[in-house]
Parts: structure tokens; sequence; C-alpha cells
């Protein structure tokens, strides 16, 4: 990997780190304003909201500047959307604003290391990617369960800060601080990405255009027999790995009686498995043998449902690192392979916006069916068992529809491709 590539990690890590120290202090505010249970999820899908508004706009952005500037760009939306928490302005719309400045950014990060790597080097570099997003979560929500524990609110709230203007004061305005600085920290490495060169065609800027132009792009996605397996899978596990972080929190608070500062350790539990899972896909599954792993998808669906019989923290440990090491290790050469097809059939920042918009809409889905069952009171062990059993059913008429291709013609030929 050249120079370039570890510049990229290091703006990713900061930017995502604090995404998800982020999400646990809003969910704090939530907390702290008394609003109601079913409003938590809704964080999480206001956030990813803008990946679907926006999907057919943020593809032609990315493609229309360096994408190292428009990572800097929309590093500074998600600035914004902090800062607007110091106002008093409602977490979710502050939130939403940070979701904002996240849509425009992912097809800038992920099409980037298409121009920057040859194909070959896709699945080691989504390995690294992924691994180092998921460290970042895992630092990310345990920063963020740190800075809403009391201790560590009352030792923030002593410290003395002449270069900022407001007031520490309240225990908000102390976590949203030190939360703001890692995006300033961000903002610096992105600074530092270099252009690659890589320049697209003029892009269109008329709406009806741009919306007529990305229909075209999903349809190719869909319809490519590597592609719309490959995006199945992806858009299956982002919308579980959602709905997941907060099953974790409730199944923490029910069944292990633990407190928000506490169960935010536990994602970054399951996030530490995704890192090993992911770390060793790129060590070990070359682009060619990328589909081999779907298996892995259904015995993650199966051991979720484990949970259900669980009650102690020491057993709740190594139950989530397996989910995780699972689910990082079957979607991170699948990430890859549809980023390989992406580039192959159209524009890198075209095919990350069509991912993103199809594996956000599943997390937009799977987040509402979430929050409505928790506003009927549904027991969260069946949560659990009917989120697993999903998983795995959804998994299965996937290798299913896989294998029906493979008796039509061998789409595994198509990996390795060239750019059309």
């Amino acid at each position: 990997m050249n120079r370039g590539f570890y510049t990229i990690m290091a703006a990713q890590f900061f930017s995502s780190l604090a995404d998800n120290a982020l999400l646990i202090a809003a969910i704090a505010l939530l907390a702290e304003m008394s609003s109601p249970d079913w409003m938590t999820p809704l964080l999480k899908l206001f956030f990813v909201l803008s990946y679907v508004l926006l999907a057919a706009f943020v593809g032609a952005f990315a493609d229309s500047l360096p994408k190292g500037k428009v990572m800097l760009i929309t590093n500074m939306i998600k600035i914004f959307g902090c800062l607007m928490m110091f106002v008093d302005v409602h977490p979710l719309i502050a939130y939403a604003i940070v979701g904002f400045g996240a849509a425009a950014y992912s097809p800038a990060k992920y099409g980037i290391l298409t121009e920057l790597l040859p194909a070959e080097k896709l699945v080691a570099a989504n390995g690294w990617i992924e691994g180092l997003t998921v460290s970042s979560i895992i630092l990310g929500t345990v920063l963020g369960g740190a800075l809403v524990n009391p201790h560590v609110v009352s030792v923030l709230l002593e410290l003395h800060i002449p270069v900022l203007s407001w007031n520490l004061n309240t225990p908000t305005h102390a976590a949203l601080t030190v939360i703001a600085i890692l995006y300033i920290v961000a903002t610096v490495f992105n600074v530092k990405i270099t252009d690659t060169g890589a320049r697209y065609p003029h892009q269109q800027h008329r709406p009806s255009k741009l919306i007529a132009d990305f229909a075209n792009c999903c349809a190719i996605l869909w319809k490519d027999k590597l592609g719309q397996i490959s995006l199945a899978v992806t858009t299956l596990f982002w919308g579980a790995g959602a709905t997941l972080q907060f099953i974790v929190l409730k199944w923490a608070e029910k069944s292990l009686g633990m407190p928000l500062d506490k169960a935010a350790i536990l994602q970054g539990v399951v996030a530490f498995g995704v890192a090993i899972g992911a770390v060793a896909a790129a060590r070990m599954v070359p682009l060619k043998k990328s589909l081999t792993v779907m298996p892995l998808g259904i015995m993650m669906g199966v051991v979720v449902m484990g949970m259900t019989a669980v009650h102690s923290v020491w057993a709740a440990y190594p139950l989530l690192v397996v989910i995780g090491a699972l689910s990082g290790y079957f979607v991170v050469p699948m990430n890859a392979l549809l980023q390989h097809r992406g580039h192959v059939l159209m524009s890198a920042g075209h095919s990350i916006a069509v991912q993103n918009f199809n594996e956000n809409l599943s997390v937009l889905t799977m987040l509402v069916l979430y929050a409505f069952m928790i506003k009927i009171d549904l027991d969260v062990n069946i949560v659990i068992f009917m989120f697993g059993f999903f998983v795995a059913g959804i998994m299965f008429f996937i290798m299913r529809k896989h294998a029906a291709n493979q008796r039509e013609h061998d789409s595994l030929a198509l990996i390795g491709e060239v750019k059309h």
C-alpha cells in the first residue's frame, strides 16, 4: 500500500471515531430529556436518512472533485452537526446533519480506493479499512460511554480550556468538546490526502438527470450476476448491523442489568470481533474466492439467536466476539467484490452511491421495524430470535439465487474483469 492509502485510513479512523462517540453522547442526551425508548433507534435512522435521500446526488458530487477535497468538505459538515448540539438543537436533527456529511463522505472514501489501488489489492484494502473503521467503532463507543460516565464528566468539567469561548458547565458540553476535537483531527488528515489524478466526465447538475442516471446505475448493478449477489449480502449486513447496535444496548439493559456507559462497551466487543474477522478475511480470502464466505452469514444469524440463553456478562463477551468475527469475515470480501464490479461497470463514486442507497434503505427499514417492536413493548429475547432467524433465512435465499445464476452462466469468470 502507498502512503496515500495510510493517510486515507487515518482520516477515516478519526472521523468514524467521532461519529460513534457522538451517537452514545446523543443517546445520553435523549435520556436527559426523558425521551421515550423508541426514539433511541431513530437517532441512527435520522443519521442514515441522508444516505437514501441524497444517493442520486452524492455519487456525482464525489466524482466532480478530487476525492480528498470531497472528504474535507463533508467532514466540515459533520463538525457543524456536532456543534449544533451545543446550542440545544434536538439530538435527532443535529445527528441528521452529521449523517448528511457522512452520506457525501462515503462515496469519496471508498471510491478513492479504486482510483488508488489495482483490483487484486481491493480485498486487502477493504480489510484494513473495515478493520480500522471497526476499531474506531470500538474506541468510539467506549469513548462515548466514558464521556457520559459521571466520574469522567466531573474530571472534564474541572478542566480549563482557554481556547474555547463557551463555558463547559454541563456534562453534554464536556463530551461534545472532546468529540469536536476528534473531528478537527480528521480534518487535518483530510487536508493531507493527495490528489490521485483520476478525473471523470462532466457530471450532470439537473436533479432530473441525476435521478435518471442514478436509477440506471442501480439497474445495472442489480442486473449484474455478481453485483446483485454482493449487493444483496452487503445490504442485509448493514441493515442487520445497525439494528444489532441497539439490540445489544437493550439486551444489556434487560438481560445483563447494565447501564448505558457499560452497555456501550458491549457494542465495542462486537466491533472488536468484526475487526478480527475483517483482518483475517483481508489476509486469507482473495477476490476470486470472495463468494465462498456466504455460509458464514447463515452461521452468524444462528449464533445471534444464542444471545437469548446468555445472562452473564462473562458469557456475553465471547459470544459477541464470535458474532462480530463471523460478520467481519464474510462482509469484507463481499464489499470488495461489489466495489470491483461497480468500478468495472460505472464510475467509483456512482457505484458507491448505489451501494449506500441500498444498504441504508435496509438500515432505515430494519430500524423502523425495531422501533415499532420496542414501541409495542415486545420482549427483547423475542426480538433477538426474530432478528437471527431473519438474517439466516435471507442469506439462505441469497445463496440459492447465486447457485441458480451459476447454473445459467459462470459468473465467477467476471471477477478480475477490466473496466468497461
